[in-house]
């Protein structure tokens, strides 16, 4: 009871420490584990989508992929001591023990000889079996994707994860003014190269939409309006707002938002794929963002007359002839 306790204690502060570290969530297609192109308003990576229902490609163990897979060669083949054999002899020498506990080994009243003939009868037997069933055991191979995800999982420690709060404040930044200055030449670089990574022709018009959806969401966020937020996002973006909203209300802590307004903004990359068109836009926004006491209205963090900064990376989605919709959001380091 005291080892099931400890086991559990410890899951609920990884997964404490795992929500404060930060991340992304939602879908970018295809490219939901790849990283997208720096620009102006976001210079740096965003943090990775760790929450998705996008089915992380793994090579290694695809037999399409694998010639070893193919051949049966990516996992130990079940030898004699790991079935039948094992509980037979198994079986055979707790049985012999049992009974030399109990005085009735080998000819019954034998007494020690007994005991000591019985356990050498035993080991033989089983180095015989042992030496007999050996070369039915083939080393396990691996393929190089393996190794090369094990060595990378071992660098970069287990994964962790936290639902960023629309709207939430990463740090005081510049002021609209301060953002409107001329970019510097390597910023107009990354923002050409962002540029080029356009393959279907994001307009003006779309940029506006994306401006207003910002806001939308962030006012349907801090109003908790589901309504308007399923209509404004994927299902699966929506779970994981409604999930933040749920843990919020069940903590006695309600998120208010307000006051959004763009800074700056750029298109990272747009593409195309399964007959639907994705926009990964960066978007850096002023906003006041306080999270207060759901009965008192005591604000318990974040400051209620000070506009705060964040840079983030919306992506947006559209069917054909259908409205953009939120499918994921990253958090950037300011």
């Amino acid at each position: 009871m005291v080892a099931v306790g400890l086991t559990v204690m410890m899951t609920v502060v990884d997964v404490a420490e795992a929500r404060r570290a930060g991340g992304g969530f939602g879908s970018r297609g295809s490219r939901t584990f790849s990283t997208a192109p720096i620009t102006r308003t976001a210079p740096t990576n965003a943090a990775p989508i760790e929450r998705t229902m996008t089915p992380r490609p793994n090579s290694a163990t695809n037999p399409a992929t694998n010639p070893a897979a193919q051949n049966g060669m990516t996992g130990r083949r079940p030898g004699f001591f790991n079935s039948f054999g094992g509980s037979m002899l198994g079986g055979l020498m707790m049985g012999g023990l049992i009974g030399m506990l109990l005085g009735h080994g080998l000819g019954g009243g034998i007494g020690f000889l007994g005991l000591l003939l019985q356990v050498g009868l035993i080991v033989v037997l089983v180095s015989l079996a042992m030496r007999f069933f050996r070369g039915g055991q083939r080393p396990a191979y691996s393929g190089a994707g393996a190794s090369a995800r094990s060595s990378a999982a071992a660098s970069s420690g287990s994964p962790s994860f936290r639902i960023p709060n629309i709207g939430e404040g990463m740090g005081r930044g510049a002021t609209y003014g301060q953002a409107a200055t001329a970019p510097s030449a390597s910023a107009s670089a990354s923002a050409a190269a962002a540029g080029e990574t356009d393959e279907i022709g994001v307009t003006q018009r779309d940029l506006d939409r994306f401006e207003a959806m910002l806001k939308e969401v962030q006012t349907a966020y801090g109003a908790e309006d589901y309504a308007a937020l399923r209509r404004l996002t994927t299902p699966e973006a929506m779970s994981y707002l409604a999930e933040e909203l749920s843990d919020n209300a069940t903590s006695g802590l309600k998120n208010e938002v307000r006051d959004v307004h763009l800074v700056q903004g750029d298109v990272a990359e747009a593409w195309r794929e399964n007959g639907m068109d994705y926009a990964t836009v960066a978007m850096r926004y002023e906003s006041i963002d306080v999270m207060r006491d759901r009965s008192t209205g005591r604000v318990v963090s974040g400051d209620a007359d000070t506009l705060t900064e964040a840079v983030e990376l919306w992506t947006f989605v559209r069917k054909p002839g259908a409205e953009w919709q939120v499918s994921a959001i990253q958090g950037v380091q300011a």
